[in-house]
């Protein structure tokens, strides 16, 4: 009878232990989980004070009436964002700033990009961005700061660029194509050069190993091994297309047959339309012959050109073949409406 009670009194002990644990454990579980949702609702107060306090900030450098409060403006936003992205879990926070700051995110995480023009008073602009990426060997996100040197720099078709030596745009898309497990990223952007050109760019954008430095060009254009990035620079009167969408090609194939009933063979011209994925983009040229080299006479030919993505490289095509979705094969060609940037200043 001892016995039973000492076992019983044993197995009572245990169950009370176990009890008391659980709780305990339980009462962590809950203190972790209220502490986590604090965590979680302070920095979610702590980004959305840091977007409004920018988003007034982006009007002030958008609609104040002289350079001097622009650039004051803009100078306190470029700290504040620069500030707000040093932040733990900034990179998940979903910034909203409407057409007056591009935001691109790549979608493997990699990195985002933020990039807006700064009006002067005499209508030129000057670009300005911010990079965050993604630094897997020291396990961090890395913030640098891109410094539009446009007006210094030469080759630009031809060159790399780093963070302090950019060549300013306004990205309107981020492209990203794989190959062999590899991704590749290119930026398609916009600015205004002058008062009488203004330019749009095919930038490829990429990072060494581990690293978190951007690097802008890259030699990923078959055919064409000097070549980093395309430009197009062009009047400020005219309007220019470049964006990546499903579209169509032409392959003309010319072929030597025999019709019934005439004597020996003639040439057949056959159209192949090709639909594929591709950065497509309006030919520019002079306008009035001899003018080459000034861009401020450069406008569209009613040409389209196509860059499209193959095993690795970049593939220009020359008779791309852009058409609205509502258009059929067997109709007429033409040119596909033009369209303004979408984050721009008047344009």
């Amino acid at each position: 009878m001892q016995n039973k009670l000492l076992c019983y009194t044993l197995r009572y002990n245990e169950y009370f232990c176990y009890v008391n644990i659980m709780k305990r454990r339980l009462s962590f579980f809950i203190i972790l989980s209220l502490t986590i949702l604090h965590i979680q609702a302070q920095d979610k107060a702590s980004m959305a004070s840091y977007q409004q306090r920018l988003n007034d900030l982006f009007e002030s450098v958008y609609n104040a009436p002289t350079d001097n409060e622009r650039y004051l403006a803009n100078e306190t936003a470029l700290q504040l964002l620069g500030k707000a992205l040093d932040e733990e879990n900034s990179f998940k926070w979903k910034w909203k700033f409407g057409n007056r700051v591009s935001v691109l995110t790549a979608s493997d995480g990699k990195f985002r990009i933020f990039t807006w023009p700064v009006r002067r008073d005499n209508g030129e602009i000057e670009c300005f961005g911010i990079i965050q990426a993604y630094d897997s060997e020291e396990e961090e996100w890395v913030v640098s700061m891109l410094h539009d040197k446009s007006e210094e720099l030469f080759n630009i078709e031809e060159s790399f660029f780093s963070p302090e030596q950019w060549l300013g745009a306004v990205y309107q898309e981020l492209v990203e194509v794989t190959h062999d497990g590899n991704r590749f990223y290119v930026l398609l952007g916009w600015t205004q050069v002058d008062m009488l050109t203004q330019r749009k760019v095919m930038e490829p954008v990429w990072f060494k190993k581990k690293s978190a430095v951007p690097i802008f060009g890259q030699p990923i254009f078959r055919r064409d091994n000097n070549r980093r990035r395309l430009v197009l620079q062009y009047s400020n009167n005219a309007m220019v297309n470049m964006r990546y969408e499903t579209q169509f090609t032409r392959r003309v194939e010319k072929k030597r047959v025999k019709k019934k009933g005439m004597k020996g063979t003639t040439i057949e011209t056959i159209n192949h339309d090709e639909k594929e994925r591709m950065i497509i983009f309006d030919e520019v040229a002079p306008q009035i012959p001899g003018m080459e080299g000034l861009f401020q006479y450069y406008v569209p030919t009613g040409e389209e050109w196509a860059y499209v993505f193959r095993e690795g490289k970049w593939d220009l095509k020359r008779n791309a073949q852009g058409r609205l979705d509502d258009k059929r094969l067997n109709k007429d060609f033409a040119p596909l409406p033009k369209s303004a940037p979408q984050y721009g200043v008047g344009r």
